[in-house]
């Protein structure tokens, strides 16, 4: 997976999950007495820091894809005539998927990255994309 700003989040969220378990673990092998609270908290922290990093899976999935524009030159008896649109690649399995998104002229780069992420929510299906897709 490249790197994606909900991938980076979500990677800092899970080490903070381990961080919060492994200082719950560290304190509940102590034996200190009246601990329990501190150690629930910790414990409570960790499990809301792990739910946080699985809903952001869906989003650094979305937001790992590629845009870019194709440039293509026709030859005709009149002459030749460039055109571009726009274009986006992600991965599905192990394959690389290239997609059409339309032309340059009619739609600017904002539009095609929101249709780029709506079609690959679509493929993938992922619940609830309407509101990952910004």
């Amino acid at each position: 997976m490249h790197t994606t700003d909900a991938g980076e989040k979500r990677k800092a969220l899970k080490r903070e999950a381990r961080e919060m378990a492994r200082q719950a673990k560290a304190v509940q092998k102590a034996g200190i007495f009246g601990a329990t609270q501190a150690i629930n908290r910790l414990q409570e922290g960790a499990d809301k820091a792990r739910a946080e990093s699985e809903a952001l899976k869906d989003q650094a999935r979305l937001e790992d894809l590629h845009l870019w524009q194709m440039k293509k030159v026709k030859t005709t008896k009149k002459g030749s005539r460039a055109y571009t649109y726009w274009m986006a690649t992600w991965r599905e399995g192990g394959k690389t998927r290239n997609v059409h998104l339309g032309s340059s002229r009619k739609i600017d780069a904002e539009a095609a990255l929101q249709k780029a992420r709506a079609m690959k929510a679509e493929t993938l299906k992922i619940a609830g994309s309407a509101s990952l897709i910004r």
